[in-house]
């Protein structure tokens, strides 16, 4: 066998195998990677086998990464995992033979090679692209063997009269079979450039070694005729009983996704969850066809074999029991209930006008009818239904519907973007998608799933045109008079709720019906929430909590996609219209309030007085800002609570104490304590930055905040690798834990004081550093109305600067005048490379107050090297 870099020539072998089914008789040379007599070199036993299987046109070159890393961690003390990894008959290098292959054959191929191994369990089988589908036949067909199940994108069955992917009809055309796959090296370079950047060229090399000539790539052509285009196909019922077994499978399993793959599309990822529900997914947003080679999955299939603990009894396990009621769990629906034929104000739209205004006994009504029209409709418990609604009545309505039914919210809002939202929607695979007219155009445009329905009657053309099959009103007129299924218990899934994507793509946080509720509880106990209270809801995620807490909520005049446009009378007037006494605004929103608080009337003001609690809340806020914000609510005591979409409350501070806080000269933004339930640690930075220390509650140790709390979410959906990070080295027990990705310290008091992100930390040669220090010392100088302080230079020398806007906008990007920079430098405890200013700091979409300084740092470096300067 040729040498081929970059692979291990100590795991190759090549052993001969007796042929099954049309090859029996006859004995067949496979090539395969083993990684068994190297561990056995090293003294080390194996804890089980990872059983390895190529897709088309790839090899056992595709398994070298895993191959390697297993023994390295294995020598380092850990788990000894042995690899084998096969090259199918008639690729790689294994025979190439006169017998045609069909799915049967290399299924009983594989069964043959493993007992010439003489392969003893536990065994978790490993498969990409069709290789995924012949180790899960494998699979079904030795039960006794397998503790688990590990795919990359592959496909166990294909909808009938559906046709297949466009690259592989294209590739089995008659007459361009041949030429694409076997004749030229077409079918194998386009596989190639479906990674998600440019293979180096000894990869490239390494997956073309044992294709070198036509006779070389036969099996190529093979495997491309044999992919099953319906059932008239002779591999078709081989796949049907594949994809029927798999469903029994009830070990283990991963499943690791490249989402931008033409040819194994999002369809079947979804049927492989179906079909293995309880598996743990990551999908690799931006990955391909070649996910393993576009991402570390070597690494994740490892680390996924330590924490599930593989091992000979995992593959008894019996599957997950269904989930069990709750006697102290009342749904977030219960007060709607209770309230079934009260004629008062339960809901105030101002975003319409006139504004619109609905009762409890409308809206419980409403929720009835629509639940009941959504079961007609075909949906079912668990199912998911995509809601690009804005907030009102309308979203309100349909929530509650969805929820009564236990059907699964997905809600991503507009203020992710175009791309955000679509990556959003895509990935949570929605069986149901309700829109107003704009997002269904665009969920037309874009392709995204779901059976669709408007929020409007449209016209029939029109309703045609974007797939539409019915309208809100429609369902509610069918499902009047109707009962809605059972309810949900409180372990169902309830909703997924996408972050804001302010650090990276965005992730749905999975709630559950009883976590949901736990929110609930602890807003109404914490804020004093009472029937009569009222809320103004000018931050989105809160317009949906009025019915739970039982208190009627009015959204103000604005756009609720672009939180700046809400102005002070705006307020002024949905507290008066809802005889509101609370009133929930996001940062961005208090800022404009305050801005325009001049346009506010004596009677405005009058009107506002009345206001008793106030929250800014989606990030914390300065006491300067929070002090404008209480003279617009004289009598309002103003809190600025902490939490993240995993956790929408985990501390919380009033002015007051943000006051005393300044006293005690500690660096970062003090969010005050945790609320009752809720329970904070802080994980220590090593000299590297990295969160590497236990989590404690030890006063003075800058590190990563760690919560744990009922109302905590479950997971991240379909990110089993990002989940798992979220929980690494956290306390064990029943209580959930989640690392945020913030950094912090507590004080000796209990106080939480929030220093920043983990990414945004600078590594510099005296440590780690953390912003917001000393972004708040900038923030005190004259003309600085915000600053932001990232990092230049490369790891572990990082030098802070200092990127500010001032309060009179500066006209362009650039180096800051000396004397604000000798001002600022003054100011700043930390030594500064530079002083950088900008017409406006770039913020997140979504809450137009959290500053991209991943953005802000690749612009000052560029800067700073003496590159064009253009705006960051």
């Amino acid at each position: 066998m040729p040498p081929v870099p970059g692979l291990d020539e100590r795991f190759r072998r090549v052993i001969e195998v007796p042929g099954v089914r049309a090859d029996t008789g006859r004995r067949r040379s496979w090539h395969h990677l083993d990684t068994g007599p190297v561990l056995a070199d090293l003294g080390l036993e194996p804890v089980g086998t990872i059983l390895a299987v190529h897709g088309n046109p790839t090899w056992s070159f595709h398994w070298r990464r895993i191959a390697a890393e297993s023994v390295r961690r294995a020598e380092r003390g850990g788990p000894a995992w042995r690899l084998v990894a096969v090259d199918q008959l008639e690729m790689g290098f294994s025979e190439r033979t006169d017998v045609p292959r069909t799915l049967a054959q290399r299924v009983a191929d594989l069964g043959a090679f493993t007992d010439a191994l003489a392969l003893t369990g536990p065994v978790v089988t490993l498969g990409h692209d069709w290789g995924g589908v012949i180790s899960l036949g494998w699979a079904v067909d030795h039960p006794d063997l397998v503790a688990g199940i590990i795919t990359l994108n592959t496909a166990v069955h294909h909808p009938e009269g559906v046709p297949i992917p466009a690259p592989l009809r294209l590739a089995g055309v008659r007459g361009v079979l041949a030429a694409s796959t076997v004749r030229t090296t077409a079918f194998l370079e386009t596989t190639l450039g479906l990674a998600e950047a440019r293979l180096p060229r000894e990869v490239r090399d390494g997956y073309r070694a044992p294709y070198r000539s036509a006779a070389r790539r036969r099996g190529i052509g093979q495997f491309v005729a044999d992919i099953p285009v319906d059932h008239r196909h002779p591999s078709h019922a081989e796949l049907t009983r594949i994809a029927d077994g798999v469903r029994m499978l009830t070990v283990p399993a991963l499943i690791l996704w490249g989402p931008r793959d033409p040819v194994f599309q999002q369809r079947y990822l979804d049927d492989l969850i179906d079909r293995v529900p309880h598996a743990e997914v990551h999908r690799f947003e931006g990955a391909g066809h070649l996910v393993g080679e576009d991402r570390p999955c070597a690494e994740a299939v490892l680390d996924w074999l330590d924490r599930a603990g593989l091992d000979a009894e995992t593959s008894r396990r019996p599957p997950r029991s269904p989930a069990s009621a709750d006697a102290d769990f009342e749904p977030m629906w219960r007060r709607l209930d209770e309230r079934a034929d009260d004629t008062s104000i339960a809901a105030i739209d101002m975003t319409q006008d006139p504004p619109l205004t609905v009762g409890w006994r409308q809206l419980h009504e409403r929720v009835t009818a629509l639940a009941a029209g959504l079961t007609r409709l075909g949906v079912r418990h668990g199912d998911r239904v995509s809601l690009l609604v804005r907030p009102g009545p309308t979203l309100t309505a349909v929530v509650y519907a969805c929820l009564r039914i236990g059907a699964v919210v997905v809600v991503a809002d507009a203020g992710l973007g175009v791309n955000g939202l679509s990556r959003a929607v895509r990935g949570a695979s929605p069986r149901f998608l309700i829109g107003e007219t704009a997002a269904l155009t665009a969920a037309r445009t874009l392709g995204w799933p779901g059976t669709k329905i408007s929020v409007d009657r449209l016209p029939r053309v029109t309703a045609a045109a974007l797939g539409v099959s019915c309208s809100l009103a429609d369902l509610a007129a069918t499902g009047a008079g109707g009962k809605a299924p059972d309810e949900p218990v409180a372990d169902d899934v309830a909703a997924i709720l996408f972050t804001s994507g302010s650090t990276g793509p965005a992730k749905g946080v999975v709630y559950t019906h009883g976590q949901l509720a736990a929110l609930r509880n602890v807003l109404a106990a914490h804020f004093d929430v009472a029937a009569e209270s009222g809320l103004v809801t000018g931050f989105a995620p809160f317009a949906l909590l009025g019915p739970a807490l039982g208190t009627r909520s009015v959204t103000p005049d604005m756009d609720v996609s672009a939180p700046r446009t809400l102005t002070a009378t705006a307020v002024s007037a949905a507290v008066a219209t809802a005889d509101a006494r609370i009133v929930f605004l996001s940062p961005a929103a208090i800022l404009n309030v305050v801005d325009t608080a001049g346009d506010l009337t004596a009677a405005d003001r009058e009107v506002l007085a009345r206001v008793t609690t106030f929250l800014s809340t989606g990030a914390p806020i300065g006491a300067d800002l929070l002090a404008a914000a209480q003279r617009v609510f004289p009598h309002a005591a103003p809190h600025t609570p902490y939490g993240m979409t995993e956790c929408l409350l985990v501390t919380d501070i009033t002015l007051d104490g943000i006051r005393r806080a300044a006293d005690a000269e500690e660096p970062g933004v003090c969010v005050g304590a945790p609320i009752d339930g809720v329970t904070v640690g802080v994980s220590a930075l090593d000299a590297e930055g990295r969160a590497t220390g236990p989590v404690a509650d030890t006063a003075g140790v800058l590190g990563e905040i760690v919560v744990s709390a009922p109302h905590l979410k479950t997971r991240y959906d379909r990110l089993a690798l990002t989940d798992a990070e979220a929980v690494r080295d956290t306390p064990g027990g029943d209580a959930r834990w989640h690392r945020t990705g913030d950094v912090g310290h507590l004080d000796a008091r209990g106080r939480l004081w929030v220093e920043g992100r983990l990414p945004h930390v600078l590594v510099t040669e005296g440590g780690p550093l953390a912003p917001v220090a000393g972004e708040q010392q900038a923030e005190r100088v004259d003309g600085v109305r915000r600053a932001a302080l990232v990092g230049v230079g490369p790891h572990g020398l990082r030098r802070a600067v200092i990127v500010v806007e001032t309060t009179d906008r500066a006209r362009r990007a650039g180096l800051a005048d000396p004397d604000l920079t000798a001002r600022v430098r003054a100011a700043v405890v930390s030594p500064l490379a530079a002083v950088l200013v900008v017409p406006e700091l770039p913020t997140d979409i979504r809450h137009n107050s959290k500053i991209d300084r991943s953005r802000l740092s690749e612009w000052a470096d560029l800067v700073c090297a003496g590159g064009r300067i253009t705006a960051p």
